[in-house]
């Protein structure tokens, strides 16, 4: 069964077979359809409907596609649009997202892949609207510390020119928003931001979401598929995890790089393209060099500019502002009243050694205010909710073998003792699947369909693990 959504999408195409196709199916999904056959029509109704999504076709008599996204920025910014192209309009795509299209999708649209979008969009305009403290600015970190003040000063020298640049650090430390940081204050900051996870694809995907497909290039590619690399023209082009990437696909990006042109997938035409790259990992790259499994020469054209982001427990200053900025942030997503943490409680987290950083805190205060009782932290709820996540949140201040996450450091067990003294075979083989599904989803950036590859099963049985589990 598809995932449930919430909201309120219109629909706007003056083909009113695509129009009852494409609404009937939001419609299955739980959203609730407007409609409206052209761009003043579309207009009228955002003044008078509370709009969450607009989907619109890009080719319409009067008011086209391009123009109404137009008008929607300037009277409701918040407001997400994802434009439908039809074939001969990959230009077209590339002029809405440089525009601030949410996403596009080609026509004959996919039913997944125009759910995604959709849900992707919905997601984040909510977080938008309930998280704005989170991104009052894009540049904006939080904590005074001199390891992250020194960081953040690297990047304001950085952003000012158009050299690459590479941001290194370990997992959780906040390597996207650093990118976005220097997006937004660099020159191509009315450019398009554009973030491909490369850890996330199998090598034959990566390249096809990197650079495009011609139409035929391979089974199932029915129209032509402009990448990430054409998206990003005239703005910034964003690889995580740039560490994972084959050879074979080292040697492709190597060309880009050098050269700033390459050809679509089974395409034979080079296309030139203006884009500033900033790439980010956790590994040891220079390591990798030596070994052999990373190109020298790609080495040194990734690292201009190198930034090294601090890990969490170089800077302890900035827990406490963390964790208050977490807790506002997440009680007003969530609904709950402002939450008072007590000082035994803030002791209580500053004495955990947070491995997976500033995205581990964020993650398990969220999980604070979810399940918290009471809106007052102190130390006792914050070790209560360690209890309650064996294996998910490590967090005992010394590591033990014994632990079934090689990882992970030691906790106390709901029965007493640490790690997995006292616990079945059955509750450890849970809480690692759990965690391996959490981890696909992070690597996946929520994607479920790659989640499930990743995994190696299907999408079917990965929703049945995640209901299991409690994650959807």
């Amino acid at each position: 069964m598809a995932e449930l959504l919430k909201g309120n999408v219109l629909l706007v195409d003056d083909d009113p077979a695509v129009a009852k196709v494409l609404g009937a199916l939001l419609g299955q999904v739980g959203l609730t359809v407007h409609t409206a056959s052209n761009g003043q029509e579309a207009l009228a109704l955002l003044g008078r409907k509370p709009i969450d999504v607009v989907v619109s076709d890009v080719r319409m008599p009067g008011m086209g596609g391009l123009e109404l996204l137009a008008e929607v920025g300037r009277s409701w910014p918040d407001v997400p649009v994802i434009l439908l192209t039809a074939h001969g309009t990959v230009p077209l795509a590339v002029e809405a997202m440089k525009a601030g299209a949410a996403d596009f999708a080609l026509k004959p649209f996919d039913r997944e892949e125009i759910l995604f979008s959709i849900r992707k969009a919905l997601l984040r305009a909510q977080q938008e609207e309930g998280a704005r403290p989170l991104v009052k600015e894009a540049s904006s970190f939080v904590g005074g510390s001199t390891a992250m003040a020194e960081a953040q000063a690297m990047l304001t020298r950085a952003a000012s020119g158009t050299a690459t640049v590479l941001l290194r650090g370990e997992s959780g430390t906040g390597k996207e928003l650093a990118a976005k940081a220097v997006h937004d204050a660099s020159p191509r900051r009315g450019g398009p931001f554009v973030k491909l996870h490369c850890a996330a694809l199998p090598d034959t995907l990566l390249e096809s979401e990197l650079f495009g497909y011609e139409k035929g290039a391979f089974t199932g590619a029915a129209t032509r598929k402009p990448g990430r690399v054409e998206l990003a023209s005239g703005g910034t082009l964003f690889l995580d995890e740039i560490g994972d990437i084959t050879p074979q696909v080292q040697v492709k990006l190597l060309r880009l790089l050098q050269e700033r042109e390459f050809e679509r997938l089974g395409g034979t035409q080079t296309l030139k393209v203006d884009v500033r790259f900033v790439a980010a990992t956790h590994r040891n790259l220079e390591e990798m060099v030596r070994k052999g499994e990373f190109r020298e020469d790609l080495f040194y054209r990734l690292n201009v500019v190198p930034v090294w982001l601090p890990p969490l427990r170089a800077r302890p200053e900035d827990i406490e502002p963390l964790v208050r900025h977490f807790l506002d942030v997440h009680a007003k997503a969530n609904g709950r009243p402002p939450f008072t943490l007590t000082p035994d409680g803030l002791e209580a987290l500053r004495a955990q050694p947070w491995p997976g950083n500033v995205r581990q805190l964020q993650n398990f205060i969220e999980r604070l205010v979810v399940l918290s009782d009471t809106p007052i932290l102190t130390g006792d709820e914050v070790r209560r909710e360690v209890a309650r996540q064996p294996g998910i949140v490590p967090m005992a201040p010394a590591p033990t073998p014994a632990s079934p996450f090689p990882n992970a450091l030691a906790m106390p067990a709901p029965g007493g003792g640490t790690g997995s003294e006292g616990r079945t075979l059955e509750s450890q083989r849970k809480d690692m699947e759990r965690q391996a599904l959490v981890d696909a989803l992070d690597r996946a950036g929520d994607n479920r369909t790659l989640a499930a590859r990743l995994l190696g099963i299907s999408r079917r049985t990965l929703y049945n693990k995640l209901e299991e589990h409690g994650l959807v």
